[in-house]
């Protein structure tokens, strides 16, 4: 369905992907994954819309036929007092009044041949879209998403997280040749996250879809990209499997390696003996036996293995160095608050967070939760009250909050204190920014970019309690991995606002929980049971605890450089995901 060969593309003369290769075959579910920046979108979009890009290289569609397309926004646009129903069918009406016009055509056209072509053309697409049984696919699929008591419902009462799936849906009624999705799990709830994930299963089409959730890329998908460093790696199998082939791949890399160093140091050690002697002794043989040692240690230095998918660029993210108060210093306190829109949302809600205290604020898509948080962070409600000592520091996932879309990225650092750009050049580093991203507009810059550059103000900042609103979206899977670790060593307190399962789980204290307009506390262990006793066989969770402790002592085992131990230890990593994907 779909072929490139040696695919170029890129701005201003620094390429995106370069010589890269790959096929998609028809029916095939495929996640295009990589580091934030690398051009997920951008090769989507080429894919999509090739004659608006000067691209080198080849890329054949055959057979794609219609391209659809989800964007990663839920865009409120149109009509939103039209009903789910009536919005989902849209495409099956105006498709059979497209019909009885070309009947009607028919009957007073000098250009038969002309009308006959467009009507049989109609027809075909509307066995492709199988329109005689739209109404009976229009439920079915509300039914898989969990949505079916919202058919009547008008649009713009959904949440964001339901408009999403709504939009999917649409889509998939629509039956492309191919689907391209970006980012369609973006500020999901788990309910509607697991709608998602049934639809995807279910969906009997060529699927192309950019994700960093590690939820869908765990329980969906049978084929891998992954575009890296300029360059993209097919894998044909899951995205755990191909986890625990990069894992393999690591480990008979350093053992490949040890060897090669050992080599190189052993030659050089012989080179620098021939040079001592060489200048002792002028002879045209020792300057022979020289030459060829040189030349044998530059060739194994030359073919070391580099492996662009082995070591992932990952951020080294550090939020705000401060000190750690009394652990029962109270910093931010709630009393009797409520929210109201045209509904009541939240009523006489009370809680507190302490220094130190990681709390995550969790619940279903539009019950109020970012609305709260922002609430919390503008400090203009009588029932907010933060302490003396409380110095708070705010992450929106609404960028245009936090940051200037017309700023350069420079620019977005300078105004915070950077004194110059070797300064800034230096500290956006570790935040995977190129010298050349500081003169970009902060407009330019992807989502996950954004939600780094974010991160990166936090971390200047000497903030003590961090409000984060959705802080895991958009960033790559690499990245969400050193937020969590960058959490679990801040010494400041924490509340924040995410749908991300592995972010809370792994991150959060206390579990705030809301739902019928309260908030319920619980423990992160009680949380995890609970997601898991509704979602998942009784043995997952223990799998799962499992398979992050062999991932650990693993990664320990290289860094000490224990290759054998590493090995003995992916062996049994590899057991658990077999027993993972049968459970």
């Amino acid at each position: 369905m779909i072929n490139a060969e040696k695919l170029s593309f890129g701005f201003n003369s620094t390429y995106l992907f370069q010589n890269i290769s790959f096929t998609l075959e028809e029916n095939c579910h495929c996640a295009l994954i990589g580091s934030n920046g690398t051009g997920k979108t951008t090769l989507t979009n080429l894919i999509r819309e090739p004659e608006r890009y000067t691209y080198e290289g080849k890329l054949k569609l055959d057979g794609t036929g219609r391209i659809g397309y989800v964007s990663q926004f839920a865009t409120r646009d149109g009509d939103q007092s039209v009903t789910v129903y009536d919005y989902l069918r849209r495409d099956f009406l105006a498709l059979e009044q497209a019909i009885n016009d070309a009947c009607l055509a028919m009957e007073s056209t000098d250009d038969l041949d002309t009308v006959m072509e467009r009507y049989q053309n109609l027809l075909d697409e509307s066995d492709a879209m199988d329109a005689d049984n739209y109404e009976v696919n229009i439920r079915r699929q509300l039914r898989l998403a969990e949505l079916e008591s919202k058919e009547a419902l008008e649009l713009e009462k959904l949440s964001g997280g339901e408009l999403k799936l709504v939009q999917v849906i649409r889509q998939m009624l629509r039956r492309p040749g191919l689907l391209i999705m970006d980012e369609p799990d973006v500020f999901l709830d788990f309910e509607n996250l697991n709608g998602l994930r049934d639809l995807i299963n279910a969906y009997q089409g060529t699927l192309l879809v950019v994700t960093h959730s590690r939820y869908l890329l765990s329980h969906c998908f049978d084929r891998i990209w992954h575009l890296e460093n300029g360059d993209l790696q097919e894998f044909e199998g899951s995205f755990t499997e191909y986890n625990l082939s990069r894992l393999q791949k690591k480990i008979d890399l350093q053992l490949a390696s040890v060897t090669d160093e050992a080599e190189i140091r052993r030659v050089s050690e012989l080179v620098e003996r021939l040079r001592e002697k060489a200048t002792e002794v002028s002879e045209a043989q020792h300057g022979r036996t020289l030459k060829g040692k040189v030349s044998y240690l530059n060739r194994l230095l030359d073919r070391q293995i580099k492996a662009p998918f082995v070591e992932i660029r990952q951020p080294d993210i550090q939020l705000p160095a401060v000190e750690l108060s009394e652990e029962s210093a109270e910093l931010l306190r709630l009393d009797n608050y409520s929210l109201s829109f045209e509904e009541t949302l939240l009523e006489r809600v009370s809680f507190a967070v302490h220094a130190g205290e990681k709390v995550a604020l969790v619940g279903a898509n539009g019950t109020g939760k970012t609305s709260m948080l922002r609430e919390i962070w503008k400090n203009q409600h009588p029932s907010i009250h933060f302490s003396e000592t409380a110095s708070p520091a705010f992450f929106s996932q609404l960028h245009a909050e936090t940051l200037c879309e017309e700023n350069t990225v420079y620019e977005e650092l300078f105004s915070i204190g950077f004194e110059n750009r070797e300064q800034a050049e230096s500290y956006l580093q570790s935040y995977c920014f190129d010298p050349d991203s500081l003169g970009r507009k902060v407009g330019q810059l992807s989502g996950g970019e954004k939600n780094l550059l974010q991160l990166a103000k936090l971390s200047a900042s000497r903030a003590n309690l961090l409000l984060l609103d959705e802080p895991s979206s958009h960033l790559d899977t690499f990245a969400q991995i050193a937020l969590e670790d960058a959490i679990a060593a801040y010494r400041g307190a924490i509340l924040m606002v995410s749908h991300d399962f592995y972010t809370i789980a792994n991150c959060a204290d206390t579990i705030l929980f809301v739902e019928n307009g309260s908030i319920r506390p619980m423990s992160a262990r009680a949380f995890r049971k609970m997601i898991y006793k509704k979602h998942f066989s009784k043995d997952y969770l223990e799998l799962e605890l499992q398979k992050k402790d062999f991932e650990t002592r693993i990664a320990r085992s290289l860094e000490a450089g224990d290759c054998a131990e590493a090995q003995r230890l992916w062996d049994k990593l590899a057991a658990v995901v077999e027993q993972m994907q049968s459970a």
